[in-house]
């Protein structure tokens, strides 16, 4: 649901539709008529309008967000323990409404993935290692996650159609698709049509998809890599593509060590998403 009707949108915020219809004139919220005359509104732009005027929801539901979401205060510095317990615990609506609450409290796409969803994995990594996790708990709350954080795309501002398009993923043998979506939602929220095409993903077919698309960027995000050979000669051919069709090539993965990319060509590495959002705006510059 990302078209609303004045009537769903004064609920959700508690005021009277004659007052929301009066901001929809005034340009304080964005709005498009339907054919038959009727106003409707993006729910990305409601989602903008309660960020810069701090208002809080008084109905989420009615936007479909998770009953809590907009009423409780998620203090960053209590926000990486909150936001690993409701992983750890299975928690869906919970985890959503932790990282809505950040994001409706200003803080970017950007600082929720790189600060807090990074934070909240290295505590559930930590448990695991000491043997308080099991596996399937840990892919539970990557699972989990990622569907949060494709919500959270929802809210973000729908890019302009001469938007540039990036691409991207995780390749063959690589399991972990929470990496991937981190950096799809960033690239979104600075304008980007950014699209993962998900974990274990042979590289030759982002090469294919390179080639049909001509994206101005290609991430591959780099967790774990099951034959260093295959992945090094299956990435030339990637880059090769990519040269072809004038993209940048982004890499970044903790399994990414000097070693391995003293062996690989790219255009920029990334151990952050502060850095990919440095080098985003390098390329604009």
């Amino acid at each position: 649901m990302d078209q609303l009707t004045p009537n769903q949108v004064a609920r959700a915020i508690g005021v009277s539709t004659a007052s929301l219809k009066r901001w929809c004139d005034k340009g304080v919220l964005p709005y498009v008529r339907t054919c038959g005359g009727h106003r409707r509104l993006p729910l990305s732009g409601v989602i903008q309008f309660l960020r810069e005027t701090g208002r809080e929801l008084v109905d989420p539901e009615v936007l479909r967000l998770p009953a809590t979401t907009g009423n409780g205060r998620t203090v960053c510095s209590r926000a990486v323990r909150q936001l690993t317990d409701a992983l750890v615990a299975g928690e869906e609506v919970q985890v959503g409404r932790i990282v809505f609450d950040l994001y409706l409290a200003k803080q970017s796409a950007r600082e929720i993935c790189d600060e807090i969803v990074r934070a909240a994995f290295a505590c559930i990594g930590q448990r695991w290692e000491e043997g308080a996790l099991e596996v399937y708990e840990e892919r539970r709350a990557c699972e989990i996650c990622k569907c949060a954080l494709r919500q959270l795309g929802r809210l973000l501002p729908e890019p302009g159609p001469d938007a540039p398009v990036a691409l991207g993923g995780a390749p063959s043998g690589d399991p972990y698709c929470l990496p991937t979506q981190t950096v799809a939602v960033t690239l979104r929220e600075l304008g980007w049509r950014a699209e993962s095409l998900g974990s274990d993903l042979p590289l030759d077919t982002l090469v294919a998809a390179t080639r049909r698309v001509r994206p101005g960027l290609v991430w591959v995000s780099v967790t774990t890599i099951s034959d260093r050979d295959s992945f090094v000669a299956d990435f030339a051919r990637l880059r090769a593509a990519t040269q072809e069709a004038g993209a940048a090539l982004v890499v970044g993965g903790q399994a990414l060590d000097h070693s391995i990319r003293s062996r690989m060509s790219y255009t920029a590495h990334c151990d952050r998403l502060d850095h990919l959002v440095g080098f985003v705006h390098q390329m604009k510059s």
